[in-house]
């Protein structure tokens, strides 16, 4: 492990680098890399087998047991101790447990010829929405996750933190062809509509079941649309006309789970 560099300048290139990393998404996708913030998520990264490009960890937080603990086992190329000072000239990226690290965004494995369970994601815009149903995903047991062109980066550092992890154990596709990536799919490709005959909780969600989900405002386009083999919609009985994509996605996705657990101790699955 390397030693850890201590900097004391503001000025410092290193430390430019990391602000301009957290500010610039035309930087994050230049060079491949992300910052991910928090004990937590520094942890997870070191929990998936990652390395990260550097760590860097603020004085007062490094005198903390469990982050000493956290930054001295991490494996990292450079690991940076900034002073308390220069802290604050990177307060935008620096969370209340005072560590962050680069991390270079994982290259997805090729896409298979056929899929199974997936989420496919259109023109997204949000990042703290594209996170939390990448969360819901990863805890839903879905390993995959495809972007059309147009959505969000899937690695900027509010996406990550909304994902608190999720990231690192999914497949992440961006920029995919998702009439493609249906062809690809073995199952049906399921989409919310609120006007839906179908109910979602009265649906068998049985075998392969890809996701589809669109635009916060304007739902899916047209070929979006194209892409879905079944409608269902989630009843509401209150006064909402509509859900949140991101508790739209969390919803499905665990009906499906419910559905497998309740036939599973039935046998019937």
């Amino acid at each position: 492990m390397p030693a850890l560099k201590r900097i004391e300048s503001r000025d410092n290139a290193q430390v430019k680098a990391l602000v301009k990393l957290a500010a610039s998404a035309s930087e994050r996708r230049r060079t491949g890399t992300t910052l991910i913030e928090g004990e937590r998520l520094v942890a997870a990264y070191r929990d998936s087998g990652g390395t990260a490009e550097t760590i860097a960890v603020g004085e007062s937080a490094y005198a903390k047991p469990g982050i000493r603990s956290l930054v001295d086992a991490a494996p990292a190329r450079v690991k940076l101790l900034l002073s308390d000072r220069v802290v604050e000239k990177v307060s935008q990226v620096v969370t209340a447990s005072g560590v962050v690290a680069v991390v270079e965004a994982p290259k997805p494995p090729e896409i298979p010829r056929e899929l199974g369970a997936a989420v496919l994601i259109e023109n997204l815009q949000d990042p703290g929405n594209l996170g939390s149903i990448l969360r819901s995903a990863a805890a839903a047991g879905i390993r995959d996750v495809f972007l059309s062109p147009g959505s969000v980066f899937a690695w900027s550092p509010k996406t990550v933190r909304a994902g608190m992890g999720a990231h690192f154990f999914l497949s992440i596709h961006e920029n995919a062809d998702l009439a493609d990536i249906a062809r690809r799919c073995k199952g049906r490709v399921v989409a919310t509509e609120p006007r839906a005959k179908a109910s979602l909780y009265e649906t068998k969600l049985d075998g392969a079941v890809a996701w589809l989900f669109g635009n916060e405002g304007a739902g899916l386009s047209e070929a979006g649309r194209g892409i879905a083999t079944d409608w269902v919609r989630i009843p509401m009985p209150g006064k909402s006309e509509s859900l949140n994509v991101a508790a739209a996605a969390a919803i499905c996705l665990f009906e499906q789970v419910r559905q497998r657990e309740t036939h599973k101790r039935e046998g019937k699955w």
